[in-house]
């Protein structure tokens, strides 16, 4: 087995091999992941983080050893804390990295990732009390994008994982996974800023999740990310001045 690492500021992880299939993810500057299989110029590969398969580009691959992987997980503590941050290598280049890149031995701006070296010009993400709320209002009007995980474009389990990363919390990439996690909250009156609210469909599958803000309101990915009014039948649109999601359940995540 093989392992990898991101040197892009994103790569699209796949369904299948194919430059048309759906999109099902991102991988994230620095994020770390094993190698699958192999098939002609696409790699099946399962991420560190979430242990979500997808296929990527080989061209986009940074190969690494098992003990790199290893340290790079160990030292992968700090994450970009800005909705989209800058980076400086060793020869000047300049380049942008999403919000939750991780910063691989981070120590006074500097990090290194698979060997390489970088200067990093912006916000560490702090782990506090108030540290859900302050980077989902970051990523606030970002666009909806199946897959996505940036504020160029990011879906609604993507955004939540991201955002509760940045707080120093690991979660599935899936809604329905993020679900099976986390302290159950029984009423929405119990609920505070910073749980997680998610809904399902007639069916009865989740199918979203949104972050529970102070006064009755949630920020989710629907169409952008947005702010909508909640309530225990689940989220009103003062848009089109009706429910947009059925309320399922709450689920409370602590470090």
């Amino acid at each position: 087995m093989s392992f990898g690492t991101s040197k892009h500021p994103i790569i699209p992880g796949r369904a299948e091999p194919s430059d048309k299939a759906e999109m099902v993810t991102q991988v994230l500057f620095g994020e770390t992941y094993r190698v699958l299989e192999t098939e002609k110029k696409w790699l099946l590969i399962e991420i560190e983080a979430d242990s979500y398969q997808c296929w990527i580009d080989r061209k986009q691959h940074s190969e690494m050893s098992e003990g790199e992987l290893k340290e790079a997980e160990f030292q992968s503590i700090k994450r970009c804390g800005d909705a989209i941050g800058q980076i400086t290598d060793k020869v000047g280049k300049r380049f942008f990295i999403p919000c939750g890149s991780p910063l691989p031995a981070y120590h006074e701006g500097r990090f290194e990732v698979n060997g390489a070296h970088f200067e990093f010009d912006g916000r560490v993400a702090r782990h506090d009390s108030e540290s859900i709320i302050r980077h989902a209002r970051r990523l606030l009007h970002a666009p909806y994008l199946w897959g996505g995980k940036t504020a160029m474009g990011i879906d609604c389990s993507g955004y939540t994982q991201v955002v509760t990363a940045c707080a120093g919390i690991s979660l599935p990439r899936d809604a329905w996974q993020q679900a099976e996690k986390g302290e159950a909250v029984d009423f929405i009156d119990l609920t505070e800023p910073g749980d997680l609210a998610f809904f399902d469909n007639s069916e009865g599958r989740i199918t979203h999740v949104g972050i529970i803000l102070e006064n009755g309101k949630i920020i989710h990915a629907s169409g952008s990310v947005r702010i909508d009014t909640l309530d225990h039948q689940g989220i009103y649109n003062e848009d089109i001045k009706a429910y947009s999601h059925k309320l399922r359940l709450i689920k409370r995540f602590t470090l």
